[in-house]
């Protein structure tokens, strides 16, 4: 291992681990409020079982916005409602809320598409068969949709781990931050590299788990 790479190893394992907290939390965001925002995108959609055309509208609008937002002018924007929420504004905790909260506009887009690809006919079949909502969502929606869901959520942490790259901003550390920091500024490129292969490397890993475990539930 180079000598550098030695030199900056405690800092190298530390951006690690705020990386993985910064992502971590923003998956269980993802899952725990973006999975029912995009399951009620979809059932209040017009000719859905929970038809509501004013719920979808604000429920859309608003996943819209905060989408279509820069990120790094989102981190700023909420610099003052994550001080008013966590009491600071500044490091890796801090991080956490801009970061679940792009982590839930964005998953619950992707579970509202993959929901849309459940063919009618198997909700036609919970109805006739006397399901509850509850039922059709937990035992046919989530079923048919598995694969999708396990895709859409991979792709999310893929986009999370990119974001988290921007947290230097509020002192949120992680891996980008680290190579920008040690490696871009200070002109050791051999570092930024050595950062850079780490990335890759999570990224790869993700994505080959991600679709792996789609392959294997999906059972079409």
């Amino acid at each position: 291992m180079p000598d550098i790479i030695l030199q900056y190893e405690a800092e190298i394992w530390q951006s690690i681990g705020e990386t993985f907290v910064m992502v971590g939390v923003s998956i269980l965001a993802a899952i725990l409020i973006g999975l029912p925002v995009g399951t009620f995108l979809f059932l209040s959609r017009k000719g859905q079982l929970l038809e509501n055309r004013y719920v979808f509208s604000v429920l859309n609008l608003l996943v819209n916005v905060i989408r279509s937002f820069p990120f790094l002018l989102l981190v700023v924007f909420l610099i003052p409602f994550t001080r008013l929420l966590l009491g600071t504004a500044i490091g890796t905790a801090a991080a956490t809320v801009p970061l679940s909260i792009i982590a839930i506009a964005h998953y619950s887009r992707l579970v509202e598409q993959s929901l849309l690809d459940v063919p009618k006919g198997v909700l036609e079949a919970a109805v006739s068969m006397g399901a509850s909502i509850r039922e059709i969502i937990f035992k046919f929606l989530y079923i048919e949709a598995r694969s999708g869901l396990v895709l859409g959520l991979t792709t999310s942490i893929i986009s999370f781990i990119s974001y988290s790259t921007i947290m230097g901003v509020v002192g949120g550390g992680g891996i980008g931050d680290f190579a920008i920091r040690y490696g871009y500024q200070q002109f050791q490129t051999e570092l930024m590299m050595y950062m850079i292969i780490i990335m890759v490397i999570l990224v790869q890993l993700i994505q080959f788990t991600g679709t792996t475990v789609s392959r294997v539930i999906d059972k079409r």
